[in-house]
């Protein structure tokens, strides 16, 4: 049962299992992982998605349930086998994907159950990705056009995208998030040159009629623009676990606090760099945790910046 005062949130595309080396598989995908985090902060949040009818398919559905996530518009496909990533790190912890094709969330189906749930959602997630197939992507089109507040996680994986599918999702945006590298990478896809971000984005926000852009950039922390204005955010220092998820978290802090309506964007910014910051200091992108850890640690962390204020002040003065 849910909370219909809640804020809503569909997030539509791929629902895996993350192979890593030397660990247990782990529920992963971009969107799953933005949908898992929105939900640790309270939001209700939910995957339109397809798994197989097979052994990996239904534990995935099993353990999505098991906390307490909605699963019915995760679709049983009988014709295609639940998806399987292997991931592999490299010497900065960043992690490389292997993705199979022809799974079975490359053949999610358009139903009037999810159609109609999209009309009353307060924003519809997704990325590149899902795009790749033909049946996915005229699914997420149509979805596209049924709901209010389109989110567009480009999260470009080569070769899984077409420059003229991602032209087509942004024109449909509402708002959209890129990294640092996907941001330079489009610039170039369309033969643009540029001297700052701010001028690219001003470019793509113009090109598209995008109301919202957002650039996560990792220890250099996050740009958001809207309105014609920008803003800078610093980075969060921490201990890096490992990147898994970095991203989709930063993008999960930022929408849980957006989608409030009345709450600052010195807030919405600071949430976001805060969740991707906690992710990045966990192992994996659905680690186990509550809200009350992750507030725990935003205040430990603004008690350190507190901190190093003062003692700049005292050594300055």
């Amino acid at each position: 049962m849910t909370n219909s005062n809640k804020i809503k949130v569909a997030c539509f595309g791929e629902v895996l299992w993350d192979l890593f080396p030397g660990k247990e598989k782990s529920a992963g995908g971009a969107p799953f992982n933005v949908a898992y985090n929105l939900f640790k902060m309270g939001i209700d949040s939910r995957m339109i998605s397809s798994v197989g009818d097979d052994d990996p398919g239904r534990e995935i559905i099993k353990k999505i349930d098991s906390w307490n996530m909605p699963v019915k518009s995760i679709q049983l496909n009988k014709n295609y086998s639940t998806s399987t990533v292997v991931a592999t790190f490299d010497e900065h912890k960043e992690a490389h994907y292997d993705i199979v094709t022809n799974v079975a969330w490359d053949f999610i189906e358009a139903t009037p159950q999810d159609i109609e749930l999209i009309r009353n959602e307060d924003a519809l997630v997704f990325g590149s990705l899902a795009t790749r197939s033909p049946q996915s992507k005229n699914t997420l089109f149509t979805l596209l056009e049924n709901s209010t507040f389109n989110v567009f996680d480009i999260n470009l994986r080569k070769p899984h995208y077409d420059l003229s599918v991602i032209k087509d999702l942004l024109h449909k945006s509402h708002l959209a998030k890129f990294n640092k590298a996907e941001l330079l990478l489009l610039r170039e896809f369309l033969g643009k040159k540029y001297d700052s971000e701010e001028d690219i984005v001003s470019y793509l926000q113009d090109t598209f009629k995008l109301p919202e852009v957002i650039v996560s950039k990792g220890s250099k922390g996050a740009l958001y623009a809207s309105d014609g204005n920008f803003y800078l955010y610093p980075a969060v220092d921490i201990v890096v676990a490992d990147t898994v998820g970095s991203g989709d978290a930063f993008l999960a802090g930022f929408l849980s606090k957006r989608l409030e309506k009345a709450a600052s964007i010195d807030d919405i910014m600071k949430q976001a760099v805060s969740l991707g910051a906690y992710i990045t200091s966990k192992e994996g992108a659905c680690p186990e945790y509550e809200i009350s850890d992750f507030k725990l640690f935003t205040k430990t962390q603004n008690s350190h910046s507190r901190e190093e204020e003062l003692n700049d002040a005292i050594v300055n003065h």
